[in-house]
């Protein structure tokens, strides 16, 4: 019988974003459980997201973290918009591991701004790291994991604003929404080879995201100099339940089950992970 802590002994899981957030969780929590990570961040601000974003240093912390359980990871720093750079991590991991059995496309950005405001470059930036970078995660991988014979499973995180619009992030919920048409397509593809293909919808995640001194003064324009409790007063208003935001490893726990063979016929699903919030009538 499978140890049910170790359901992923000796798999191999390549994932987006990985340096710090649900991508770091999401690392950790397979490591634990048996798996290799195959990893990569870009580790680098960008012109048109409003808050810092992960380091090397954060990066090697993973790596860390992820070695502190017992686990072992390929981490590079790499691009999610450029698919021959995320094509070389992933050779790289493969060098040493030899298989892969999930995909995790996590890695994303949030650049809010109005659509008569919003910037060309801004709405760029967003669509090329939410979406494309998830098709070039996706591509990056899906080959080889075809190839290698044993099936697998591919989780792209989406979001709350996967599923309805959110107000004034068009860029982010455009690409939110495309990566759900795309895994509905890509579950059709890969059925027949034993490949499942879900996403996951998040609410607000306690995370580096959101979790800055931006974000505050996004949410709460009415206060001259918000604190994260102060933003997390108006994200309890989001959900049913009465929590501002969950914990990565919330997330985490959902993705575990997912890619498990718990969820062995469980493909071209959009699970939400949102304390109420898809429940919410005002």
């Amino acid at each position: 019988m499978t140890d049910r802590n170790r359901r992923f002994e000796d798999k191999v899981v390549f994932i987006s974003g990985v340096a710090r957030g649900q991508g770091r969780s999401h690392a950790v929590a397979f490591a634990k459980e048996g798996a290799r990570i195959i990893g990569f961040d870009a580790c680098t601000d960008l012109p048109n997201t409003p808050y810092p974003l992960a380091t090397p240093d954060d990066l090697a912390e993973t790596v860390r973290l992820v070695e502190q359980v017992g686990g072992a990871m390929h981490a590079v720093q790499a691009d999610v918009r450029d698919l021959n750079a995320v094509r070389e991590v992933l050779k790289g991991g493969l060098d040493k591991y030899g298989r892969l059995d999930v995909i995790l496309a996590n890695a994303g950005t949030y650049s809010p701004g109005p659509t008569q405001w919003l910037s060309s470059e801004s709405w760029q930036e967003t669509i090329d790291i939410n979406l494309t970078g998830v098709f070039n995660t996706v591509r990056a991988g899906v080959n080889r994991m075809v190839e290698f014979g044993n099936g697998g499973s591919i989780v792209i995180t989406s979001s709350t604003a996967g599923i309805r619009g959110f107000y004034g992030a068009p860029a982010y919920s455009a690409a939110k929404h495309g990566v759900v048409g795309f895994a509905r397509a890509l579950a059709n593809e890969m059925a027949p080879v034993n490949i499942r293909v879900n996403t996951v919808h998040p609410t607000s995640v306690n995370t580096p995201m959101i979790n800055n001194d931006v974000f505050p003064r996004l949410v709460r324009m009415d206060l001259e100099n918000p604190t994260f409790d102060d933003a997390g007063e108006f994200l309890e208003t989001m959900q049913t339940m009465p929590i501002p935001w969950i914990e990565a490893a919330d997330i985490s726990n959902a993705i575990l089950w997912l890619c498990s063979d718990d969820a062995r016929y469980v493909t071209g699903v959009q699970l939400p992970v949102d304390g109420g919030a898809m429940q919410k009538s005002s």
